[in-house]
């Protein structure tokens, strides 16, 4: 059971990386060479960008993963350290370990190409996790990890009444309902993007595949769908809330974190459609800026919410 009063609203489990963002005009073709607007690197990864959301949007948050010894693994420990994020429990491979990164490159509409290493991030093992942090949250949030960690800390945070959200990722999604089946098991919500709901489940449609999810026992599903909003289906209920457009997009990375983030500390504060459409203002709000963890305030999100509600 959690103590009355936690020390944390949320712990993420997942990926800290170092994102190498490139600006240009458009994406070069083969063997064209296209031009550098401007260039600039930040922390990223999911279980990073999360825990800063969370701080931005006036939470409290913890980050486990792991780094490397090394000059990225040390800009994206200080980053997190200047948001306010509690780094106590992040692992540090000293022993020739490389921090994962990302080499995004954003158009001048905000599209991206992404190429990555994960590094040690994917290299975190259950033993190297400090399970006592779970004692101290109210919600873990799990973001593309290897299923085995991802699994076995669920697992624990599961026995000591913590809810857990859990977003596959890419990668993730990829290896199949059958190989996720023991994460799945714990999460009491999904927060897939469409492509992934599909390949996870191996349907055809969002419908289908929330309702496969739901039957796998997890109480809430999520499905982001970009530009077009998000569909959510519960045991109970299902539907649809529309995306925020923003009359600007800047970079579309880390959209899907914010979400996360914003429908996290929503559900603090709002019933499940209200905490829907607050987080989609948070995402849409992020891609108008340059990073992966610009994620706005709690000030900021929640004026468009009032100013929506009043119509």
């Amino acid at each position: 059971m959690q103590a009355e009063k936690s020390r944390f609203d949320v712990v993420t489990l997942g990926h800290i990386l170092l994102d190498l963002r490139f600006c240009v005009d458009a994406f070069a073709t083969p063997d064209k060479e296209g031009a550098i607007k401007s260039q600039s690197h930040g922390v990223g990864g999911s279980a990073a960008n999360v825990a800063i959301g969370i701080r931005r949007l006036g939470g409290k948050s913890a980050v486990i993963g792991k780094v490397g010894f090394d000059d990225f693994g040390k800009n994206a420990l200080e980053d997190l350290v200047r948001e306010g994020v509690d780094i106590s429990n992040v692992r540090i491979d000293a022993l020739n370990g490389k921090t994962g990164f990302t080499l995004v490159i954003i158009d001048s509409s905000g599209q991206i190409i992404m190429y990555g290493d994960k590094g040690v991030a994917e290299t975190l093992t259950p033993e190297e996790v400090n399970t006592k942090v779970l004692r101290e949250t109210e919600h873990l949030h799990i973001a593309s990890l290897r299923v085995d960690t991802a699994s076995s800390i669920a697992k624990i945070a599961k026995e000591l009444g913590v809810r857990i959200s859990w977003d596959p990722g890419r990668r993730q999604a990829r290896l199949g309902l059958e190989a996720l089946r023991p994460v799945i098991r714990y999460a009491d919500i999904v927060l897939p993007n469409e492509i992934e709901a599909k390949a996870m489940t191996g349907t055809e449609s969002i419908e289908e595949a929330a309702e496969t999810l739901l039957k796998e026992g997890v109480g809430m599903v999520i499905i982001k769908r970009g530009a077009r909003g998000v569909y959510v289906a519960t045991k109970r209920e299902v539907f649809e809330v529309p995306g925020y457009r923003p009359e600007t997009v800047v970079d579309t990375t880390g959209a899907g974190d914010a979400f996360a983030a914003g429908l996290i500390m929503g559900l603090k504060k709002f019933e499940l459609r209200e905490a829907v459409r607050f987080a989609t203002i948070v995402a849409g709000l992020k891609v108008t800026r340059l990073g992966s963890h610009e994620i706005p305030n709690w000030n900021e999100a929640i004026a468009v919410f009032e100013k929506q509600r009043k119509g």
